[in-house]
């Protein structure tokens, strides 16, 4: 494209008016539009980014895809030394608080078991910017969601979530590998560090699981696509496996569409095969919210009650189908929103988000009221497969006999909220100062313990 570029010559001006002088400038712009086009990677939602070229859940012939200079380049702009940032507390404190709040759980532990089988087919489906704030069951607003209201009554609600930060890159990692969101970085923008990450998918292939991911939109943004690939997933279905005249919002497939494709697959599933997870994201609760819907006038209101009209009219379609008998699902928000829009970005309420257990796999309807984090998802999950979940460091099994009190930990934009019985607190790293403090109990450390976690993740990530 250079050499082109180069043996291109536009026309000099000569003075014979401004036609010739507005052809010159014209040129001049479309040819600095089109390099912008071809360094920004495109004109989709994501940019150049070393997982684009990721295509197997073989990292070996990923890695050989790579171009080296484009990956050096992108390794000097991600070098900083995590381990040494965030140092609150000395080791010996930090490790004995750590190891408080994630115990080693015993393989001979007993746990409250809440399925009616150990290897049930399993549908994650991850709510894009779903806020407890505006789901009735969960003491928000009336009306907004009255599909998730109503299968609240029917499965395991979990009503003290909380997502583990503020951006789909972290919350997915949380949700599926147990890795808390960073407040001044993304793991998952980092191939070579979420690669080495545990994950659900991982922990499910060794038990013959198979597993793939769905989802509307550009799978390459944020490197979402590097990230399935080395989580062991095996088919992703994305923005690209749609006809165009399927992909009519900025961000790809509106919701409609990808949920009758989920219906599609589910149904045909041979129930004889072995057992498979799927991942599904939704994407039109993003903003800018456009949405084949008008029922609300806040347009975030109106977007989210039309994908919990779509969720809705899968879940009606699919409990007739034989797969529903043996289904988990999990409704798990990705992260909250700023609604109302009187909240401050670092206010606990921000990050409160709906988690629900559904399908015939489920015992009996359930409410669970104590404090979790989005990150206690997979070892909760293993735990009720009974599988081990000793990688997943940062993730604690909620119906185990561990003892451990309940908590919920997020971040947010280089700082911290950590929340349990005996109050929240919310906490400024760059100011060094707390934002937050509710007491309702004496107190019980929950800086340091926030600390700790945090200083204890930017050290795992810094070995990574």
């Amino acid at each position: 494209l250079y050499s082109g570029i180069r043996r291109f010559r536009l026309p000099a001006y000569t003075g014979r008016g401004l036609r010739s002088r507005g052809w010159a400038t014209g040129g001049y712009v479309l040819l600095a539009g089109l390099l912008f086009v071809v360094m920004r990677g495109g004109i989709t939602t994501s940019t150049a980014n070393v997982g684009r070229v990721y295509h197997s859940p073989d990292n070996f012939l990923n890695h050989a895809a790579i171009n080296p200079c484009f990956s050096l380049l992108a390794s000097l702009s991600k070098s900083d030394d995590f381990a040494s940032q965030f140092r609150f507390l000395e080791e010996p404190r930090r490790e004995e608080l750590f190891r408080e709040l994630f115990p080693q759980t015993p393989d001979s532990v007993e746990r409250r078991m809440l399925l009616t089988t150990d290897r049930p087919e399993i549908l994650i489906i991850l709510l894009e910017s779903f806020s407890s704030n505006v789901i009735e069951s969960l003491g928000g607003i009336e009306g907004v969601t009255p599909e998730f209201d109503q299968l609240s009554r029917e499965g395991i609600l979990f009503r003290q979530a909380y997502a583990s930060s503020f951006r789909t890159d972290r919350g997915l990692v949380a949700a599926l590998s147990g890795y808390p969101g960073q407040p001044t970085t993304s793991v998952m923008k980092m191939p070579a560090k979420s690669q080495t990450l545990p994950s659900l998918s991982k922990s499910l292939v060794k038990e013959g699981y198979t597993t793939d991911v769905l989802y509307g939109g550009d799978i390459d943004f944020t490197n979402m696509r590097s990230y399935f690939l080395s989580s062991g997933y095996s088919k992703l279905v994305s923005d690209v496996n749609f006809p165009l005249s399927r992909r009519l919002s900025k961000w790809g497939a509106q919701d409609d569409v990808t949920f009758r494709h989920l219906y599609e697959e589910m149904k045909n599933r041979d129930m004889r095969e072995a057992p498979r997870m799927t991942t599904f994201l939704t994407q039109s609760s993003h903003e800018p919210f456009e949405v084949p819907f008008r029922k609300w006038g806040d347009p975030y209101l109106n977007a989210v009650s039309f994908v919990d009209s779509c969720l809705g009219d899968f879940i009606a379609k699919i409990k007739k189908e034989p797969v529903w008998d043996n289904l988990l699902i999990v409704l798990v928000a990705d992260h909250g929103y700023r609604y109302p829009y009187n909240l401050l970005e670092y206010s606990p309420e921000r990050y409160h988000i709906p988690l629900l257990w559904l399908g015939g796999a489920v015992k009996e309807p359930v409410v669970v009221d104590q404090y979790m984090a989005q990150t206690d998802l997979p070892a909760t999950l293993l735990g009720q497969l009974n599988l081990p979940a000793d990688e997943f460091t940062f993730s604690r099994d909620l119906f185990s006999s561990s003892g451990v009190d309940p908590f919920a930990f997020y971040t947010f934009n280089n700082g911290f909220g950590f929340l349990d019985s005996t109050g929240r607190t919310v906490f400024d790293n760059e100011g060094e100062l707390i934002l937050l403090e509710e007491i309702m109990e004496p107190e019980n450390n929950r800086l340091e313990k926030g600390q700790a976690i945090l200083q204890t993740l930017y050290q795992d990530l810094g070995r990574r």
